[in-house]
């Protein structure tokens, strides 16, 4: 620790050298922007001009609360301009500062309506747009997105890609880390996909789309984070949302919300539950040949229906102490179970038309899964120049527990047995507890220069005891061969420092992040322990440029980790059937990611990311072969690296004043090396491409209809070869009761043709799989908003637990 002090303060001293000297008597102007209902509108530009030469002293964003500062701001005239998509610009009068501080009027909005052949043609915010740093995908006014769950909306935001086992990438890579309102998640790929499968659309405001993240940030997630932001009511008194829908495809499922906030001067008061309930299915097939002398062929055909019941919750109170201090108290979870009905049917033989044998293997599984979160947190404002400090203390418990009751029958194609039916049986409790603290500083310099700092320490707990029994003798034994107790602790501390600095058309932004890991993972039946301690240094660097009035560049590096998710790290064997199974890898390094970045940006509509990235030790998931047995297997492990070659465009159009398209191309290479995967050598790469188009109509005032195509092309990833998807989504939304409520009407997946085939790309293995969801649906959802207008927004709130939470199960 000793070190990371020192490298610390070194840190400090570099920003203090950097940091230009006030001068003068330096003052704050404040203000705050309302639309016509006097509700604050957030993230709209506010920019300060000198009234002498109207040369553009400084920007800022306002606030959810829609308030907007100035500090340290010289005497003289002043004027501010507005910029808000969906509003007119505006133009303030002049203003005089002088020696005191400054509190502008209230600054009312007008909406951006014209009327076209008696019509109401009112701008909403496009789907896509592109900030600073990120790019952000509005949920909240999708028709398409209406009565999906939060994973099936990710499936639309542009570059991100969702494969057959719901494991998220974006621009070609995995490991992207998953945010819930800016806290980590903490929770395995598969966890996360559960809980984003059992979050409704409407509990969406806004996904944010990171790829290269400054340090301020956990260094996981090698191709970037998604920040999925939650609704918050912005109204003041009471007022509050409820929502409720039905879909159905092959079969029917419902949900229903509700979100009610109170405010007040000194307090605000927030939750929120919902509900979703029903059932999905899915299909899998699977052809595969086992070489031998002679080779043996395997043709299965299966798939799985599963009853599922989900409730979530929030609850929360902001405690405004005073004008300069708030306290805050959260808790959030979940409250999930299923009962599934797995089939296969295999056919075995010389050839897929000779066949000596027949598995047939059923599969009951029951599921439950608790999650409870705890968040208090303390923000201190510390003088009008901006500074603060925050705090955040979390505490995270998750129970789950699978049973599930296996049977497998061979038969001969006469019907007779070819051995004795084989009875397996597990119950897999799991335990993860999540304990997190962090702190973060920032201090405003001067008017162009900005320092942030914090720490965080994170301690996590997870025990996972798979106890399988097989039926032998007419009774149940425990399977020596399956039951093990697996138990991983891990430790992460970590620094960070961030240092901005504004010339006239550039802005630099340099950090460093240092995080310190200690693990250990230990299999008690057989005393196997892999204990890990290691210090990690993650830069991040990042420049933007304005060439001209319409025309910046930007260029970025940043370094990543991933640790190992936690299920991957448990090498407990899952059975399809006999032949078919997925296991864990306790064995598993962290991969590192370099990635670089270079923006354009066109208008401030058009932009261009092009992006190159190297990982070493590559987390891979891959499909091998278990020749002994002759059976297929899915795991992970780490291969030698693994390169990405991307460029992203997004291009909206303006076709008709009630017709706007937004097209979004994301073309990558990924290539991927290993010198030995199982005594062979892998080396694989291929060119990609995924398209996405948005379509939005404005058919008449308060009806309005959205369109979305997308495609993905082949590719090639690790050991799989995938074939090309594509589907599209359509959806018609209509405001009613004077547009305090909403009826949606969608259908998506339209044609039922989003499936995925994929095959082997590891040498002389083959097989070819094919497995369709349950995507095409026809959904009808009811919204309705109530309580007073008056707004002011409740405090989002980052805890501290949210990189941790992503790598758990759900």
């Amino acid at each position: 620790m000793k070190k990371l002090y020192v490298l610390l303060i070194a840190v400090f001293t570099l920003t203090a050298a950097m940091a230009a000297p006030k001068t003068g008597k330096q003052v704050e102007i404040n203000g705050i922007v309302l639309d016509e209902q006097r509700k604050p509108v957030d993230y709209a530009t506010v920019g300060l001009f000198k009234v002498s030469d109207s040369s553009l002293v400084k920007t800022a964003m306002t606030t959810p609360e829609g308030k907007f500062s100035f500090p340290n701001i010289t005497a003289g005239n002043y004027f501010i301009k507005i910029n808000m998509m969906g509003y007119q610009i505006h133009k303030g009068k002049a203003f005089l500062v002088a020696d005191l501080s400054l509190t502008l009027p209230e600054v009312l909005l007008v909406a951006n309506s014209k009327t076209l052949n008696a019509v109401s043609i009112t701008a909403v915010k496009p789907l896509l747009e592109r900030k600073a740093d990120k790019m952000v995908m509005n949920v909240e006014n999708s028709s398409v997105a209406v009565g999906s769950s939060a994973l099936e909306v990710l499936q639309r935001a542009p570059g991100v890609t969702v494969d057959q086992n719901d494991r998220i990438s974006m621009q070609g890579k995995q490991g992207v880390l998953i945010m819930l309102d800016g806290k980590q998640t903490y929770m395995s790929q598969a966890d996360v996909a559960n809980l984003l499968r059992n979050m409704q659309s409407s509990e969406i405001e806004t996904i944010e789309l990171i790829t290269n993240p400054s340090s301020k940030y956990d260094a996981s997630g090698n191709s970037g984070i998604i920040n999925i932001k939650t609704k918050r009511s912005k109204n003041g008194g009471t007022n509050g949302s409820f929502n409720a829908g039905l879909a159905y495809g092959k079969n029917l499922r419902g949900n229903a919300g509700l979100n009610l906030n109170y405010r007040d001067k000194g307090v605000n008061v927030f939750g929120s539950y919902n509900f979703n309930k029903g059932a999905r299915s899915n299909v899998i097939d699977i052809d595969r040949i086992a070489n031998g002398n002679p080779s043996t062929y395997f043709s299965q055909k299966g798939g799985d229906n599963r009853d599922f019941e989900n409730n979530n919750f929030k609850a929360g109170v902001d405690f405004f102490l005073n004008k300069n201090n708030t306290l805050g108290v959260l808790a959030t979870g979940y409250l999930n179970s299923g009962d599934e009905d797995a089939f296969n049917k295999t056919n075995i033989g010389k050839s897929f038309t000779q066949i000596d044998s027949t598995l047939n293997t059923t599969n009951l599984n029951q599921s439950t899964y608790r999650n409870f979160a705890y968040n208090l947190n303390y923000k201190s404002v510390l003088d009008t120049t901006g500074q603060e400090i925050s705090a955040d203390v979390d505490y995270s418990r998750y129970n789950g527990r699978d049973r599930s009751n296996l049977e497998n029958t061979l038969t001969f194609p006469n019907g007779t047995l070819v051995k004795p039916i084989g009875r397996l049986r597990n119950n897999s409790p799991s335990i993860i507890d999540i304990k997190a603290v962090k702190v973060d500083y920032v201090l405003p310099i001067n008017k162009t220069t900005k320092f942030e700092a914090g720490a965080k320490s994170s301690w996590v707990e997870t025990d996972n005891d798979l106890q399988a029994e097989e039926w032998k003798n007419n009774i149940w034994q425990n399977d020596v061969r399956r039951s093990n107790h697996f138990v991983y602790d891990e430790n992460v501390n970590a620094l960070y420092s961030n240092l901005s600095k504004q010339f006239k058309k550039t802005s630099v932004q340099l950090g460093l992040r240092m995080e310190q890991t200690n693990s250990k993972g230990h299999l008690i039946n057989t005393n196997n322990v892999v204990e890990r301690s290691y210090w990690d240094f993650f830069p991040t660097v990042y420049v933007q440029h304005t060439l001209a009035k319409n025309h910046q560049v930007g260029a970025s590096y940043g370094r990543r980790i991933d640790r190992p998710s936690y299920d991957a790290l448990n090498p407990f064997i899952f059975y399809l059937d006999e032949y078919t199974y997925n296991k864990g890898n306790p064995f598993l390094k962290p991969q590192y990611t370099n990635n670089y970045e270079i923006n354009y940006t066109l208008m401030q509509k058009y932009f261009l990311n092009l992006g190159y990235s190297v990982t070493n030790d590559a987390i891979t998931e891959v499909i091998l072969p278990n020749e002994e047995r002759k059976a297929l297997f899915q795991t992970n492990e780490n291969l030698a690296t693994q390169k990405v070659l991307s460029a992203n465009l997004t291009v909206p159009v303006k076709i008709k004043k009630w017709w706007t398209m937004s097209n979004n191309f994301n073309v990558f290479h990924m290539a991927f090396e290993t010198p030995n995967l199982q005594g062979q050598a892998l080396k694989t790469g291929q060119t990609s491409f995924q398209v996405r188009m948005q379509q939005n109509f404005i058919i008449m005032d308060g009806l309005t209809a959205e369109l979305n195509a997308n495609y993905e092309s082949p590719l090639t990833y690790g050991t799989l070869a995938l074939q090309e998807r594509a589907f599209v989504d359509f959806g018609i939304s209509k405001a009613m009761l004077k547009k305090k409520a909403s009826l949606k009407l969608a259908v998506s997946d339209v044609f039922d043709t989003n499936r995925t085939r994929l095959s082997s790309a590891y040498p002389g293995l083959s097989y070819s799989l094919y497995q369709k969801n349950e995507t095409q649906l026809f959904r009808v959802n009811f919204s309705y908003r109530f309580g007073k207008n008056e707004i002011k927004p409740a405090r989002r709130r980052s805890t501290g637990t949210e990189a941790e939470q992503g790598r758990m199960k759900n």
